[in-house]
């Protein structure tokens, strides 16, 4: 028989269990937030600095690198099961964005990856590979500063974008370029370090 003082704790994990994600990339443990490695600049809610075409804004995500010396077929996965909604396939800037609806609803966002996997509409899950870190070919071409991963964790539902026959699978985008606020920044955004630890959801 549980203690009454148990009861209240025991209801709670009940109610809210934790929900069943993993790291999006091969580390030593794909279960443990700290053996993700970000890049120098990858931090959530750094205040990146404006540039030409792009205004002063706060980093909505990390930057994940690569966590080994594999500059072939480097896996990203999502981190949990859930619904492609949107694919960008323009070069460093190619997207994912993946719905979820576990017992919280959100929306995680891979960016600055190559070869894509995946297609609209289709069912993943946190071990099948969604697409992989860029290779040397890609970043000799497109610069060294993607040898990373952008991951945002959404609160709200991103962006609906018009069609565009250019981008026929592009449906979304996120907000990541007008958070000029933390208050901004925290409507929209999970830190994903703290998501992926439990701390967040």
């Amino acid at each position: 028989m549980y203690s009454i003082r148990l009861l209240p704790l025991i209801f709670q994990y009940l109610v809210l269990p934790a929900l069943p994600i993993k790291l999006p990339v091969n580390t030593s443990d794909r279960n443990l937030v700290n053996t993700l490695e970000l890049s120098d600049i990858g931090t959530f809610g750094l205040m990146r600095k404006e540039r030409p075409g792009v205004p002063a804004h706060y980093h909505t995500g990390i930057d994940i690198k690569r966590p080994n010396a594999n500059y072939v077929n480097e896996p990203i996965y999502p981190v949990a099961e859930g619904r492609v909604i949107s694919i960008r396939r323009d070069g460093p800037y190619a997207q994912v964005i993946v719905e979820h609806e576990l017992n919280v609803k959100f929306w995680t966002i891979y960016e600055h990856i190559s070869e894509i996997k995946v297609s609209l509409n289709d069912h993943v899950d946190s071990d099948s590979p969604i697409a992989r870190f860029m290779n040397r070919k890609e970043l000799d071409r497109y610069g060294w500063q993607f040898d990373h991963f952008h991951l945002e964790i959404l609160k709200e539902a991103p962006l609906r974008l018009e069609r565009d026959p250019v981008h026929p699978d592009r449906h979304y985008a996120s907000y990541t370029l007008i958070c000029h606020t933390l208050e901004e920044l925290n409507t929209y955004f999970y830190n994903p370090l703290e998501f992926l630890s439990g701390q967040g959801n």
